[in-house]
């Protein structure tokens, strides 16, 4: 929510039909703006009324709105007079944004859809294209931001959208640190997987088998281990430096799995571990054991790695 005296923030997404509309719609929602496409523009002045009761005054968060040549009653000039009759409402802060491209490569990925251009009809679609280039010259003009996507790749629209019209600072993913056992699979929807099969198993001790990766006895058996200490620093370093590159490129969900044989020992040691290293950083990881209170993870222990 704003606050009550600034202005609420509109932004209108238009452009060439296959320019990234879609892309920068869903992006700006995912930044924390309320995205509503194909709205017919000519009712842009009710939807933003603002008489008490209205939706308007129910929710004064930042709005985008997204049209193009197929929304119904659409008019490049009357398009144009209505945001300069709402630019001048003090409540208001409206800004239009026009998404370019190069028509060979429009024509490219409209063959490599097999879509067909809505302006071309039965006529190739670079027809169609300029048809809809010349149509929308005045919006071009009148815009107040122009992002030509010609050789952007959707990753690169959304970093554009994102630091154009995002937050100054990027929230941080969601992060998940967990640990799981080999033997029933490794968890589907994991970012990174760290397999920690490698170290000592506790299993082989008879006074540590029954304990987990959470018992001090546990850690400090693996932690003699000589590869641990290495091991433990490099995997930090390297979440360290990819966790804010995640968060730069707009990433929602990060989950690291650590995986061992039965899921008890190692992979539960090295997550608790990581999980602490990563708080002391600044993040604030949930910590979750698939497979520790799995009552077969001893028979599965001394079947394997």
């Amino acid at each position: 929510m704003t606050d009550d005296s600034s202005p609420q923030r509109i932004l209108l997404v238009t452009g060439l039909l296959g320019a990234g509309k879609t892309t920068a719609l869903r992006t700006l929602e995912d930044v924390g703006w309320e995205a509503i496409d194909n709205f017919p523009i000519r009712l842009l002045d009710r939807l933003l009324e603002t008489e008490p009761g209205s939706a308007r005054m129910e929710s004064s968060g930042p709005m985008t709105i997204g049209f193009d040549t197929r929304t119904r009653g659409f008019d490049p000039t009357r398009t144009i007079d209505l945001v300069k009759k709402l630019s001048q409402r003090k409540d208001l802060q409206v800004t239009t944004l026009f998404l370019d491209c190069a028509g060979a490569e429009l024509e490219r990925r409209y063959n490599e859809t097999r879509r067909r251009h809505p302006m071309s009809e039965d006529k190739p679609a670079a027809t169609g294209i300029m048809a809809e280039r010349e149509l929308l010259e005045p919006l071009r003009r009148w815009a107040d931001v122009v992002i030509t996507t010609t050789s952007f790749t959707s990753n690169d629209l959304q970093a554009a959208i994102r630091a154009q019209f995002g937050s100054e600072t990027p929230s941080q993913p969601t992060l998940t640190i967990s640990s799981f056992g080999f033997s029933r699979g490794t968890p589907p929807l994991a970012d990174l997987v760290f397999d920690m099969r490698f170290l000592a198993n506790p299993h082989w001790v008879d006074a540590l088998r029954p304990q987990t990766g959470q018992d001090v006895a546990v850690g400090a058996y693996i932690r003699e281990d000589p590869a641990f200490a290495d091991a433990f620093a490099r995997i930090r370093d390297l979440l360290l430096l990819l966790l804010p590159r995640y968060q730069e490129q707009g990433k929602a969900y990060v989950h690291v799995a650590f995986g061992c044989t039965g899921g008890k020992h190692r992979s539960v040691f090295m997550a608790e571990q990581i999980a602490s290293a990563l708080r002391t950083a600044g993040f604030s990881p949930t910590l979750l054991h698939r497979n520790l209170a799995s009552r077969a993870a001893d028979l599965l222990e001394g079947q394997k790695l």
